[in-house]
């Protein structure tokens, strides 16, 4: 479904190979829009009541792609170490174990996908992350370990989101 939010998600892709530019501003510009993308099109979605199953996966898979792309080519320039981007990615680690467990348990289809608070403080970190590297700061590697601890944060925050909807749904049965 082509709505106006899920134009402002795929608006990230392209945003991502200004990367390519060797251009310090462009860059910049790259990662603040995709920043302000990554909140408009939710916010827009709930707005317009335009929420859509298609929305709620194109948004993080988008987000994802640009901050992939963005710190790929910061690795290959060595401003990026692999480990340093380990860290960066695990929330997404803690989302690929949630999945396993979830296929496992046989939950996968009555699981409801939904965005986490731990989820969108990384992606932001990323984004902040992101623009000081490119701009030329260097980040201490201890900055780093705050991934680490909201990628556990996300993987306890999907358990107990899921036990407090079941517990919540045994309740309302009763």
């Amino acid at each position: 479904m082509l709505t106006i939010p899920n134009c402002i998600s795929l608006l990230r892709i392209p945003l991502a190979f200004f990367f390519l530019q060797q251009n310090v501003l462009y860059r910049l510009l790259a990662i603040f829009i995709s920043m302000i993308s990554d909140g408009l099109d939710g916010f827009l979605a709930r707005r317009t009541q335009s929420c859509s199953r298609i929305g709620t996966t194109l948004d993080p898979m988008t987000d994802k792609f640009f901050v992939l792309f963005v710190m790929g080519t910061l690795i290959h320039e060595q401003r990026l170490t692999l480990l340093e981007a380990t860290f960066m990615l695990c929330r997404d680690f803690s989302n690929i174990i949630f999945a396993f467990y979830l296929i496992l348990s046989r939950q996968w289809k009555g699981y409801r996908f939904r965005a986490i608070w731990c989820g969108k403080l990384t992606t932001f970190c990323q984004f902040i992350l992101l623009l000081a590297l490119t701009y030329g700061f260097t980040i201490p590697f201890a900055m780093y370990y705050i991934f680490i601890l909201l990628g556990t944060a996300a993987l306890f925050e999907f358990f107990l989101r899921g036990n407090w909807a079941k517990h919540y749904a045994s309740t309302l049965k009763t």
